[in-house]
């Protein structure tokens, strides 16, 4: 009874500020007229006292996160500074991509566990019987198959003449290829995520009989250290992107109290925000498959390159941006 009281005394001032929030986020807080930017830090200071009411008086928990989001939204619109672009570039890199990527761990867990499902599955599925390797893989393999000799899948490994020519185009075109994955893999979310979890597998089954293919010939140690350089960035990126389109999924699925477009905008932010970052890490990969892998045949080489792409990732969506977050958390607890 008292949240109901509490909630029709108050809730013109938070809708109304909630409005204004929306329309500086589309149309930009210039947008607004002289009036609306007169009233808008009064608008903020009446909805933190309601919040800071709220929690005193102990009303129920899905009021108290509604006010503490809304509450958290305006600060920065109130308050937040007009960056320069390097700046705001700088900050996305160095805490807005990690953080976001740290918070949805769970998103993450589920595609990556998919993958290595799929790719554990043809993996033992090709080494049985060879004859799966068509059905997994096809003719994406530049013809690598199983009616290859060991020498010429070695070759295939290591081979370096008359490849300069042609490492540019090549780059380009795993880039192309290798973005059309993943931004189809986002974009399958919005239809509840299904899709999004079949492209994923059917990802893990191209690589599963694919490494299964040399390691029956005894290339295992081979086809990882050719695989490794680039792979590590670009399985780390298709699998962040497919979390990103299973965030979509979440939303509209799982909306919960919230209106279904209202869940899908605020899921559809983050999920953009990691989307950039796979687009990028999707290039840097497209480079060293493009340009590295063929032009250094060194095994030692490779397997240091793919130890030092995987330490950097590590390092950086583990670690990079956490004192900002702590930074942010503690700004929160203190409103």
């Amino acid at each position: 009874m008292k949240s109901v009281e509490f909630r029709r005394e108050r809730e013109s001032t938070w809708a109304e500020l909630e409005a204004m929030i929306q329309y500086a986020d589309s149309k930009g807080l210039r947008a607004l007229g002289a009036d609306s930017l007169a009233r808008l830090p009064h608008l903020y200071r009446a909805t933190l006292s309601s919040l800071s009411v709220a929690r005193s008086i102990s009303l129920d928990r899905a009021l108290v996160d509604y006010l503490e989001s809304l509450v958290g939204r305006a600060y920065f619109v109130v308050y937040g500074t007009r960056q320069h672009v390097r700046k705001q570039l700088a900050q996305f890199f160095a805490w807005k991509l990690p953080s976001t990527i740290r918070a949805a761990k769970w998103h993450i867990l589920v595609s990556l566990v998919i993958s290595v499902a799929g790719a554990i599955a043809a993996y033992k599925l090709t080494m049985h019987d060879n004859d799966y390797y068509y059905s997994f893989v096809g003719d994406m393999a530049q013809g690598r198959s199983p009616a290859s000799t060991t020498t010429e899948l070695r070759d295939g490994l290591y081979h370096s003449e008359g490849v300069s020519s042609f490492l540019t185009t090549f780059a380009a075109e795993l880039f192309s290829h290798n973005s059309r994955i993943a931004i189809l893999a986002f974009a399958l979310g919005f239809v509840a995520g299904l899709p999004t979890l079949m492209l994923l597998f059917y990802n893990g089954l191209t690589l599963g009989a694919f490494v299964a293919l040399y390691t029956s010939r005894g290339l295992g140690w081979d086809i990882w250290g050719w695989l490794l350089p680039h792979g590590v960035t670009e399985l780390t990126a298709v699998i962040l992107a497919g979390a990103a389109g299973l965030m979509l999924a979440h939303g509209l699925v799982f909306s919960g109290a919230q209106p279904r477009l209202d869940a899908l905008r605020e899921r559809g932010r983050p999920a953009a925000v990691i989307v950039v970052g796979c687009v990028l890490m999707l290039f840097f990969a497209g480079c060293i498959e493009g340009v590295f892998r063929q032009t250094v045949t060194d095994i030692h080489i490779r397997y240091a390159v793919a130890i030092g792409t995987a330490m950097f990732w590590t390092w950086y969506f583990v670690f990079c941006g956490r004192k900002q977050d702590r930074a942010l958390a503690q700004m929160r607890g203190d409103r």
